[in-house]
């Protein structure tokens, strides 16, 4: 499955938050300066081939739907950095994780927390 564009990862949020919608709705979610009409319909027909959003005609309007989880495209997302940028190794993304982001204490603790939640899952 092709990756989205930055501005195709925008709209696929709103999607995604939205659960269905249509193309009114998700020009409202946008911040002003709001995109035109045509840029929205060019981004949709473009997500719809890439196979991440669906429609059912309702009249003369079509209702988007997202036909990706939100959860599974950010999975293979992360998936692909790993395997591009670590050497697919999750180790060294962790190590890179953990020493270039600021993270606090806290979330520090919280990710150790996560990971032995996990190791006692896969144990019992």
């Amino acid at each position: 499955m092709n990756t989205l564009s930055t501005a195709e990862e925008q709209l696929m949020q709103y999607l995604w938050k939205e659960k269905q919608a249509f193309m009114k709705n998700l020009i409202e979610a946008y911040p002003e300066p709001k995109p035109a009409t045509t840029t929205v319909a060019t981004l949709l027909k473009r997500m719809g081939e890439k196979g991440y959003v669906g429609y059912t005609q309702k009249g003369r309007s079509r209702e988007y739907f997202p036909k990706v989880k939100k959860k599974d495209y950010f999975s293979n997302h992360v998936q692909g950095l790993i395997q591009r940028f670590f050497n697919n190794s999750a180790t060294q993304f962790a190590s890179f994780f953990t020493e270039e982001t600021a993270l606090t204490q806290e979330e520090l603790k919280a990710l150790r927390s996560l990971i032995d939640e996990k190791i006692e899952s896969n144990n019992a």
